[in-house]
C-alpha cells in the first residue's frame, strides 16, 4: 500500500477513532490529544503495517495501548517514592492533628454560639454531640424521645443559620 492509499484510509477512519477515543477518555480534550497522538504513531510506523490486513483494527490497537501508557504515565507521576532511611515520609501520618488558624477560629465560633443557645436546646445537642444515644438523653432528661429528637434536629438547623459566614 502507498502512502498515499494509506493516509486516504486513514483520514476515511477518523470519526471512528474519535468516537473510540472518546469513549476511553470521557473528556472531548483528551480525545482529541489523543487521537493525535495515535494519527502520528500511525504514519510514523506505517511500514509496520502489513497490507491487506484491518487497518481500522490495527489504529485502534494503537489508540487502545497509548492510552494505556499514558494512564501509567500519570499513575507513576502521582506516585511518591520515600528514598529516606525507614521511608521516614511514607510512614507519616496524612493528618498531621495541626488545625489552621481558620479552623481554629471556626470551632471558637461554633462553640461560642452553642453556649448562647438556650438550655432546652444546648443541653440535648451537646449530648449528642459528646456520644450519648437519643434514649440515654431521653431518660436522663426525663423528656419523650420525640422532644429529644426535634430539639437536636432544631438546634442543627439554628447553627446552620447562625453559622452561614464561616461556610459551616
Amino acid at each position: 500500500m502507498t502512502a498515499i492509499e494509506f493516509n486516504y484510509q486513514l483520514v476515511g477512519l477518523q470519526d471512528h477513532l474519535k468516537n473510540y477515543a472518546t469513549s476511553l477518555t470521557s473528556n472531548k480534550q483528551d480525545a482529541l490529544d489523543l487521537l493525535q497522538e495515535t494519527n502520528l504513531k500511525a504514519i510514523r510506523y506505517r511500514e509496520m503495517f502489513e497490507d491487506h490486513t484491518n487497518l481500522k483494527a490495527w489504529t485502534y490497537t494503537i489508540m487502545k495501548n497509548t492510552f494505556i501508557n499514558t494512564y501509567r504515565k500519570s499513575v507513576k507521576q502521582n506516585t511518591m517514592f520515600d528514598s529516606t532511611k525507614d521511608l521516614y515520609f511514607l510512614s507519616l501520618p496524612q493528618d498531621s492533628g495541626i488545625y489552621s488558624p481558620e479552623s481554629q477560629y471556626n470551632s471558637s465560633e461554633i462553640t461560642k454560639t452553642i453556649d448562647q443557645l438556650e438550655d432546652e436546646y444546648r443541653i440535648p445537642f451537646t449530648m449528642h454531640t459528646t456520644g450519648y444515644k437519643y434514649k440515654e438523653i431521653s431518660e436522663k432528661l426525663n423528656l419523650p424521645i420525640g422532644t429529644v429528637k426535634s430539639r437536636i434536629f432544631f438546634t442543627r438547623k439554628k447553627l446552620m443559620d447562625a453559622l452561614k459566614a464561616y461556610g459551616l
